[in-house]
């Protein structure tokens, strides 16, 4: 099987060329997770926080549970 020059120049050059596409693909699907990891955290955070629950008294403050 014979293989021109001209044939393997022109394979190695798309080669190279969707490697180059796939590496920038991967940049921008990085800074999106990134992105996505900052406004969820922000989500998180901007959340208030839940009462607190009873610590005296009979009500909400004890359980009593039989299986």
């Amino acid at each position: 099987m014979d293989v021109s020059p001209a044939a393997m120049a022109n394979a190695t050059a798309q080669m190279k060329q969707a490697q180059t596409i796939q590496q920038g693909q991967i940049a921008v699907f990085k800074k999106t997770m990134d992105i996505a990891e900052t406004s969820i955290a922000q989500l998180i955070q901007s959340v208030p926080q839940p009462p607190s629950l009873a610590s005296s008294g009979n009500l909400g403050t004890k359980l009593n549970v039989y299986a």
